[in-house]
């Protein structure tokens, strides 16, 4: 079971972790204990019935009390909708910068929209992002480009949050701020 340790928020809270880290699941967690209703904003999109599993098993396992929003490019305006009385857990920013990658977007223009919304959003907000700079340099020029523009946009978030927490085996670390 994951444990969260107890509040407040230091807003935003970055929760960064590798693939299958149990990051996702941690801020979870930590957006159940901030508020009775909570908003979801995914960034996923199903483009094969393997990943289309995947996005059910993350939806069963949050259950009732979540509000979703699908918001794959548009996640500042989608952060523009949250309500002051919810939490929000915006899953996940890697998603997110690949689909603006995949979809030419100028991503210095994207990245600065979304940190703006970060900044205004009403509600308390926990965002997820891939750890992948500790693995091996990609083999391509195009992994190498994502993997610089997610060590990027993860030091920008990093910059903005109030705390960021490295999950690694389920376990959180505290690399900015106290765990809330």
């Amino acid at each position: 079971m994951v444990e969260v340790p107890s509040l407040p928020l230091q807003n935003p809270v970055l929760v960064l972790g590798g693939a299958a880290s149990g990051k996702s699941l941690w801020a979870e967690r930590l957006v159940e204990r901030l508020a009775p209703r909570r908003l979801y904003l995914a960034t996923a999109e199903a483009g094969d019935g393997e990943m289309g599993s995947r996005i059910a098993r993350h939806r069963a396992r949050r259950g009732a009390g979540w509000r979703t929003i699908e918001a794959p490019l548009e996640t500042a305006a989608a952060l523009a909708q949250a309500r002051p009385d919810e939490a929000v857990l915006l899953d996940c920013a890697t998603l997110w910068l690949s689909n603006h990658m995949l979809a030419g977007s100028d991503l210095a223009a994207e990245e600065d929209r979304l940190l703006a919304a970060l900044g205004a959003c009403p509600a308390p907000v926990a965002v997820v992002s891939n750890e992948i700079g500790l693995g091996l340099v990609p083999e391509t020029a195009l992994g190498r480009r994502f993997r610089d523009a997610q060590g990027a946009l993860n030091q920008r978030l990093a910059a903005a949050a109030g705390c960021v927490v490295f999950v690694a085996a389920g376990l959180p670390l505290a690399l900015k701020g106290a765990l809330p």
